[in-house]
């Protein structure tokens, strides 16, 4: 009997719940606190920091069956996606680990047990691999398993160095590593390819299909080699390889899960070929697509949203080559519900979600994949014959223009026999980034003209100090001096003011001494603070010492937004979702703006909670901590740094509560969260695809917001007669009674729109085979203008009937047949004859069309018109 591949996930994880390892869940795709990852590649990932003995758990045995994406960075197999038998961009990756517990003799002997007595593979099919010098592993495999030695074959360093070795894995250029043994299976000789360590290597006869890693030394960076005081063990075996084995096939594509994933993309697009390669693609992406939107994921244009989109715009380009141009690839997740539901119920859970985030990215790309496909014809159609490399600024117009990524284009090249100008590629793109950075310089450039010194900032802990006047700049020319009356820009050596940066907007104050300059924004030209504003009285000059002065009363309100901003990120995240990431922001005295990534708008009880969660920690007081450190300790502690952003090597972390908020900040905050008394959301919108933005106040502004709400709240139970306690209960009444009379409105207007059809039936005209009304009525709203349609056409069972009205100096026109007279007359040709008289344009279905004109002028003679029409028709 065959074993389908959940059978196997489950067989897998329970043998090694009898050898007393802890199941452990797959953790997610996103790494935690690992920022040298893009993406879980391995099933060690979440054990990483307890094999560096950072982390303790109450377990020494794990095991697991980890979710894996290689699709960015430095493991990336999305090109050889749908080429090979074997290249997934998610895949599952069974595994068993001891921390300084268990090694070589007993994880060798797990491998073995479970491949050959669980699984039932032939034992003459496996052969192994050991790390040249790792004699013990060599003699467990030959003396204590029983594998002849022409099935163990030594791999030693072939990579130019010690230990570099396919069999010595290494965690990085230092810390744990280890030698490792593989196991491979042979398909048999009728599949070209050699064992490990032969020049044919490289074919498909012999497959790893588990790799044993023994962690044994600690690398140091001169690269000496010290034993681990606790050697331990990590193991990875490939779900879909090995499946294909027990299921008897050589493809992954062609196992029981990628089967029925296979058969529903060629539902979706519509095809019956299900040997098509364009369907393997889809089979493998909507299973890392899903994954990566239930772990967080939303596409975007950057780091792993856009990997994310990348993946979904190639598996959208597959379909339409397979002649699908509507929206199919987010019909898929049902069928990967019903093959990975059970193990993984999140996706399940979030089956809605990912559905919704999918069929918006289809509608988005749907748009301009046609039109970019054919500008990508048409330049492969335009090349010298023999030519075999598209031009790098095609690649780039398809992917500046119609969001082609530079892959996709490679994809389809590929297929074609051709491939891409990289290079040329790359050059048009740093050309953009040199325009972008270009355009992003807002502020007028003063490096010509100022000091490269740098200003020392003391604002942190002074509102006042002492400074001295190093340059001043008056219409972007340096001075000596500046009298009253003149704007300028004076540079200090030291400054308490804020230069605006990371979101919080430039002190103001004063700077007094011979003279008194009003400073109205402080903004930064590198490190050095420009001071902006006005010499109100007297005169200063360079060098000159003065007394510089922040506004006090606008530096504590800033610091107050800004401070709650990161409390509002946080909250975010726990309460939306870790996915959310910030896109920028506004701090000033007045309220904060933050926008953030998120695929959709922020329900109103999501927006609730977070402003709870805020209002919590203020209410809890915490005390606020800055720390200055280097850039590696920061990450260390977990501070969460902005895309985006440029550290210094030295950065300032800021801490606002134990195990709440972490973040990189160079701002001014509050001492204490209980210092921003209160946070009240005021808005919550949408500026861009994938980005929302929240507007809130906090402090006496949250306290004046709340007020005011308060007072209109009182208006208005005033003029319902109520107060604040019944007033929800008066508006629904007086609701209830507004509907109620407009319900009689609408009675009464019908009765009337019914007498005055019965009045007007009589002005209808003889025509062959019916009657013909033409008419101009005084009604207001066009729904009274088809319910005298409709009473007309019922009265007179055989008519051609145009009514017209007038309001507001527009003209309504509605056209009514009924069917008997539809062959003769349409509705919609006689709209189409009328509206343009009266400057107007319409049309509809035969028996029933409507216009608007804005020429009430001709509308005699646009009824005039009509019935000569008609008359010529019957």
């Amino acid at each position: 009997m065959i074993m389908k591949s959940s059978e196997l996930r489950q067989s897998f994880l329970e043998y090694f719940a009898g050898q007393q390892h802890q199941v452990v869940d797959s953790s997610s795709l996103i790494p935690g606190n690992d920022p040298t990852l893009l993406f879980t590649n391995a099933g060690m990932v979440q054990f990483k920091d307890v094999f560096l003995g950072q982390e303790q758990r109450p377990y020494t045995r794990a095991t697991t069956s980890q979710r894996c994406v290689r699709a960015g960075g430095k493991h990336n197999d999305l090109e050889n996606v749908g080429y090979t038998a074997r290249h997934h961009t998610f895949f599952e990756m069974l595994g068993n680990f001891s921390f300084g517990d268990y090694f070589k003799e007993e994880a060798i002997g797990y491998a073995w047990e479970f491949l050959t007595g669980i699984l039932k593979l032939p034992k003459e099919k496996l052969l192994v691999t050991v790390y040249a010098e790792d004699d013990e592993a060599y003699d467990l495999w030959a003396n204590k398993i029983g594998i002849p030695a022409d099935r163990i074959i030594r791999i030693g360093d072939n990579k130019g160095a010690r230990y570099a070795s396919d069999n010595f894995w290494q965690m990085g250029d230092t810390g744990p590593c280890g030698p490792c043994t593989e196991v491979f299976y042979d398909h048999g000789e009728h599949i070209w390819g050699g064992p490990p360590g032969s020049p044919e290597e490289d074919g498909d006869r012999f497959i790893e299909i588990w790799n044993v890693v023994f962690m044994q030394f600690n690398r140091s960076a001169d690269g000496s080699m010290a034993p681990l005081p606790k050697p331990s063990v990590d193991t990875g075996m490939g779900l879909e390889r090995i499946a294909a084995i027990l299921q008897g096939v050589h493809s992954n594509y062609e196992i029981d899960l990628f089967q029925n994933l296979i058969q529903a993309a060629a539902k979706a697009v519509g095809t019956d070929d299900l040997s098509a390669q364009s369907l393997r693609v889809i089979a493998d992406h909507i299973r890392s697509c899903s994954f990566m939107i239930t772990d967080g994921i939303v596409p975007s244009n950057e780091g792993r949203g856009y990997v994310l989109r990348r993946i979904i715009r190639r598996a959208i380009r597959h379909g339409h080559k397979l002649g699908q141009k509507e929206a199919f690839f987010n019909q898929l997740i049902g069928a990967l519900c019903l093959e990975m539901g059970e193990a993984y119920p999140e996706l399940v859970k979030l089956k809605g979600r990912i559905q919704s985030i999918l069929l918006k990215e289809e509608e988005q790309f749907a748009k301009t994949l046609e039109q970019g496909m054919r500008i990508l014809d048409e330049a492969i159609g335009s090349m010298e014959d023999g030519a075999k490399t598209i031009a790098g600024d095609v690649v780039f117009k398809l992917y500046d223009t119609y969001g082609f990524p530079a892959d996709l284009t490679n994809d389809v090249a590929r297929e074609r026999g051709l491939e891409i100008d990289e290079s040329g590629f790359e050059l048009a793109m740093e050309k953009q980034r040199k325009r972008a950075r270009s355009a992003s310089q807002f502020t007028m450039d003063m490096s010509n003209v100022i000091d490269a010194s740098e200003t020392e900032f003391t604002g942190y802990s002074n509102l006042v100090d002492d400074c001295i006047i190093e340059s001043i700049l008056v219409n972007g020319v340096k001075v000596d001096k500046v009298e009253e009356g003149e704007s300028a820009i004076i540079v200090l050596k030291q400054t308490p003011f804020y230069g605006e940066s990371g979101g919080q907007v430039g002190d103001k104050g004063w700077l007094r001494g011979n003279g008194a300059f009003s400073v109205t924004n402080t903004t930064k030209q590198g490190k050095t603070h420009l001071h902006h504003g006005v010499l109100r009285e007297g005169m200063m000059a360079v060098g000159e010492t003065l007394t510089a002065a922040v506004d006090t009363s606008q530096r504590s309100a800033t610091s107050l937004n800004h401070s709650a901003t990161h409390l509002l990120h946080e909250a975010l995240r726990r309460i939306v979702g870790d996915h959310v990431h910030q896109k920028g922001s506004l701090c000033d005295s007045e309220r904060l703006r933050f926008d953030f990534s998120h695929f959709e708008g922020v329900t109103a009880v999501e927006l609730e909670q977070v402003e709870d969660m805020v209002n919590e920690q203020i209410r809890l007081n915490h005390e606020v901590l800055t720390e200055v450190m280097d850039i590696e300790s920061a990450k260390e502690k977990g501070a969460m740094a902005l895309f985006g952003e440029k550290y210094d090597s030295d950065v300032r972390v800021l801490t606002m509560g134990a195990d709440y908020s972490i973040e990189l900040c160079g701002g001014t905050h509050v001492k204490r969260t209980g210092d921003i008394g209160l946070l009240k959301i005021v808005s919550e919108s949408g500026i861009a695809a994938g980005v929302r933005r929240i507007e809130a106040v906090t402090g006496k502004a949250a306290f004046d917001s709340v007020r005011s709400t308060e007072l209109t709240l009182q208006k208005i139970a005033s003029l319902v007669k109520g107060n604040s306690d019944n007033v929800l209960e008066k508006i629904t009444s007086l609701s209830e009674q507004t509907r109620a009379l407009q319900k009689e409105v609408d009675q009464l207007k019908s009765k009337i729109a019914a007498q005055a059809g019965a009045d007007m039936a009589s002005q209808a005209i003889e025509i062959v085979g019916g009657k013909l009304l033409v008419s101009q009525v005084e009604v207001n709203d066009p729904k009274d203008l088809r319910d005298m349609l409709d009473q007309l056409k019922s009265k007179l069972e055989s008519a051609v009937i145009l009514l017209a009205s007038v309001n507001d100096g527009k003209v309504s026109l509605i056209a009514g047949v009924t069917k008997d007279l539809t062959n003769k007359v349409k509705a919609g040709d006689l709209i189409k004859m009328v509206a343009p008289i009266v400057d107007g344009r319409g049309g509809g279905r035969p028996d029933m069309a409507q216009a608007g004109g804005n020429n009430p002028d001709k509308l005699s003679e646009a009824l005039e018109a009509a019935v000569a029409w008609v008359s010529e028709r019957v």
